[in-house]
């Protein structure tokens, strides 16, 4: 009965609101764009107008009588590049990074050198030998020797940037010269020792993350010491490139930012209804034009930023008619009187289920203090699995894993339906815009996801074996997939394996990225501080994800076989 006169209450005041409101009409958002993003920010609007009957985008182009500095300066929304200069501090208060125009090495696959370069890489100084026509030495003076033949497209956008890498301008046209991107494609692609320095979206599926058929991105070694070393190896795979992109591991010279700019953030709703679209489904025209686009944390993060609230204290102009404003108390009030509802029930959930929260003086995590319920199989990846009577299984993240993120703030999981493999990545979990990718225990099909997710991720956290579950999964190879999974007690002893894993790799994480102890280990004892990653940069999460949980994964592939 309560929530029908609920309900009933909250239809009529929404009801009345909306009969006193005028119908609304087609906006207009005015953007403008630097000679460089124009055509990306027309693309955007054309689209976002298409699909959005409330707002017409409209993209004003600088001009005589107006630059680019004084159309935001007046409060108009821009989207630049920093390959000119072309973001001004002075006039931009506020930017966001909206896309990359990332500039890549390529080479052909057949290239005899091919193995060996992936291993030393080539550094600025041999590309400059390789634009000259010389032949270069790929790795160790007992490595291949070859030469390659350079193409080359004349397009700023490109030259400008390896003009940046190579420290000159005057050795880029000494190559072959091709007409447009399709021929340069065409040429490296068929010829066995071409190189060439192209946009990625040029040579990659972005949205497959995969490099076209014959290409491979060749590794650039940064301190010419003809090793690709820890903080250059980025070139496994396309997904890895574009992490190493994100946190500072590739040149930033050949890195160039697509930014949205403004003199403050953006207030109004049509503005930060665009730019969330640019930050999301709008993402895909980046590859249309040639662009690359953000990572999904990168994205999230943004998104976040962009609704972050803001208080501010001037009064309105606008006077409100007294009808208007009662609604508007009405109204108010009854949000209150439903989220102190949800309140009240949450609490009554939280204790029920038997949450507590650890005390002040106890924000440690060790071997004994791991939760490692029976009749639960693990998985060496830090996943668990449990069969239920009706013959499907539930898999989640282990407790040890919870521990060493600490809370966990945002995950994105598969659809309902999908098929899935075992080790393939199933999950991703995120804290402020850090992630770690997690892989399936067992093969099979989603069946449900846990719902609960979506609104409150610290299940994860609080009860990772009961609330915090992710899937429920309809099994396709159990009975084979099961004896690679521990028991309880055998996962007790693996436990001992992975913290002396954990501590070897802490160690290294502290001298690579110069941190102190503190940030992980408790004074006394050296005890592991809970959630030791929380307070880290994503490149330790990369490390972390590249040097401990990939490994785990691989491992189940050799025993299968």
């Amino acid at each position: 009965m309560k929530k029908l006169i609920v309900s009933l209450i909250s239809f009529c005041l929404i009801s009345s609101i909306m009969m006193s409101a005028k119908a609304p009409s087609k906006d207009t958002l005015r953007i403008t764009a630097s000679p460089t993003a124009f055509s990306l920010a027309e693309s955007w609007a054309e689209a976002y107008s298409s699909s959005n009957q409330s707002v017409k985008v409209s993209v004003i182009m600088p001009d005589g009588k107006q630059t680019l500095d004084e159309q935001i300066s007046r409060g108009m929304l821009g989207f630049v590049t920093s390959s000119d200069n072309e973001l001004n501090p002075a006039v931009a208060g506020w930017h966001t990074l909206v896309g990359r125009d990332v500039i890549v090495p390529v080479m052909n696959t057949r290239n005899p050198a091919l193995n060996d370069i992936m291993k030393s890489g080539i550094s600025a100084e041999k590309f400059r030998a390789i634009l000259k026509g010389e032949q270069i030495t790929s790795g160790s003076e007992e490595g291949v020797r070859t030469s390659f033949h350079f193409y080359y497209m004349k397009e700023s956008s490109i030259e400008k940037p390896v003009a940046a890498f190579l420290g000159g301008t005057d050795l880029i046209k000494t190559g072959t010269m091709v007409p447009d991107a399709a021929s340069l494609l065409t040429a490296i692609t068929n010829d066995a020792l071409a190189v060439s320095f192209c946009n990625l979206a040029t040579v990659a599926d972005l949205e497959k993350q995969l490099m076209k058929s014959n290409l491979a991105i060749v590794p650039i070694d940064r301190n010419n010491n003809s090793v690709l070393d820890q903080v250059e190896n980025i070139y496994s795979g396309l997904g890895l490139f574009l992490r190493g992109v994100w946190i500072g591991k590739y040149p930033h010279t050949l890195s160039t930012g697509i930014y949205a700019a403004g003199i403050e953030q953006p207030e109004s709703e049509a503005a930060k209804a665009f730019l969330r679209w640019v930050l999301t489904d709008g993402q895909k025209l980046l590859f249309e034009n040639g662009y690359s686009d953000l990572l999904l944390a990168e994205r999230q993060k943004a998104v976040d930023q962009l609704y972050e609230a803001r208080i501010y204290t001037s009064a309105s102009q606008e006077t409100k008619s007294p009808f208007v404003v009662l609604m508007i108390l009405a109204a108010g009030v009854l949000v209150l009187i439903l989220l102190a509802d949800l309140i009240i029930r949450y609490v009554k959930n939280y204790k029920k289920a038997g949450y507590k929260p650890l005390p002040e003086s106890d924000k440690v995590f060790s071997e004994a203090g791991i939760i490692v319920p029976k009749g639960v199989y693990f998985d060496k990846a830090h996943t668990w699995a449990f069969m239920e009577q009706d013959g499907i299984v539930k898999v989640g993240i282990d407790d040890f894993l919870q521990h060493v993120t600490g809370t966990i703030t945002r995950v994105r999981m598969k659809k309902k339906g999908t098929l899935v493999q075992k080790g393939e990545q199933i999950l991703s979990i995120m804290q402020n815009g850090k992630h770690l990718d997690i892989y399936a225990p067992v093969s099979g099909t989603i069946t449900e996801c846990n719902s609960l997710l979506e609104t409150n991720t610290g299940l994860i956290n609080a009860s990772p074996y009961n609330d915090g579950w992710i899937y429920r999964i309809e099994p396709s190879n159990w009975i084979r997939e099961n004896q690679l999974l521990f028991y309880a007690d055998k996962y007790r002893q693996y436990l001992g394996q992975e913290f002396t894993r954990l501590k070897d790799f802490l160690a290294a994480a502290l001298a690579a990225h110069e941190l102190t102890p503190g940030n992980v280990v408790l004074q006394d004892g050296g005890e592991f501080r809970d959630g030791l990653l929380s307070g880290m940069g994503p490149e330790v999460w990369e490390d972390f994800q590249m040097k401990y949980i990939d490994p785990s994964r691989q491992i189940w592939f050799y025993e299968l076989f």
